[in-house]
């Protein structure tokens, strides 16, 4: 058992090598899960009856803020990671492990596109050539002049307009506003916990009509009528309607997630369904 003096200094370098970690992981950008906070506050926990003068409060105090700030970093970098369809390569080696030779195998089939280009002249490609070559039509006789054929102008209506899609039948956000009661009516009859599957909302019966839903979608998440709630190692994403618009501030940058939108996989849907 140490003296009660060797006891608080023991104390106060530990918490100072806890600040000085904590800002290191902050000012570097390092990975805030370097930090075992619980073995950290149970240090902390350990020596704050030891203290008695406020200069050593204040040193607690700053080690509790400091691994404060950390757990904030930590939850940062989950919620970027999650967002950004990020895939933990311990979690993929894992589900490669368990997956069946054969389906190994399946997989790499289907994704394999092997390139073969052959260029090579033959005294056959060079006949064929100059048999193309000597059946074209001259060029005083291909290049003809054209003599502009005269137009008569004329009036459209709105509905003709509307009808050849050169003008909407509503503005923009007459369409987005209505888009979103949409999302929010589907969450309310078939979505669980305040969110409805991504495909379950934006697949419809035909292909172009996926892609429309699929635009207008981004709309709504890109101008805070929404967000996505993605879960990468179960490969499912979400769609979460707010009850408000939510107006973001500040300088931070928005992560773009890009979402494939295929023939094939709305095929495969289609015929699931």
């Amino acid at each position: 058992m140490l003296p009660e003096k060797e006891q608080k200094k023991l104390g106060r370098e530990k918490l100072q090598r806890i600040i000085e970690t904590c800002k290191s992981i902050e000012g570097r950008s390092l990975d805030p899960f370097l930090v075992d906070v619980k073995d950290n506050i149970d240090t902390v926990k350990k020596y704050f009856p030891e203290w008695k003068i406020p200069e050593d409060l204040c040193l607690d105090a700053e080690t509790i803020h400091q691994l404060a700030s950390v757990i904030k970093l930590q939850s940062e970098w989950v919620k970027h990671r999650s967002t950004t369809l990020y895939a933990d390569p311990f979690l993929l080696d894992e589900k490669i492990r368990r997956l069946e030779k054969v389906d190994i195998v399946r997989t790499f089939v289907e994704v394999w596109h092997p390139i073969v280009e052959l260029e090579q002249i033959s005294i056959q490609s060079l006949a064929e050539a100059l048999r193309y070559w000597e059946s074209l039509v001259p060029l005083n006789e291909r290049w003809n002049e054209m003599t502009p054929t005269e137009i008569g102008s004329g009036t459209a209506t709105r509905e003709e307009l509307v009808n050849q899609r050169i003008l909407r039948d509503k503005t923009f956000s007459q369409e987005l506003d209505n888009f979103w009661q949409e999302l929010k009516n589907e969450v309310a009859k078939k979505g669980e916990n305040g969110k409805i599957r991504y495909q379950s909302f934006v697949y419809a019966e035909t292909y172009n009509e996926t892609v429309n839903r699929a635009f207008m979608t981004s709309f709504l998440v890109t101008y805070g009528y929404a967000t996505l709630e993605i879960h990468p190692l179960e490969e499912e994403m979400f769609i979460v309607p707010y009850e408000k618009p939510v107006i973001r501030t500040g300088n931070k940058q928005l992560v773009s997630i890009p979402i494939a939108l295929t023939a094939e996989d709305w095929e495969k849907w289609k015929k699931g369904t």
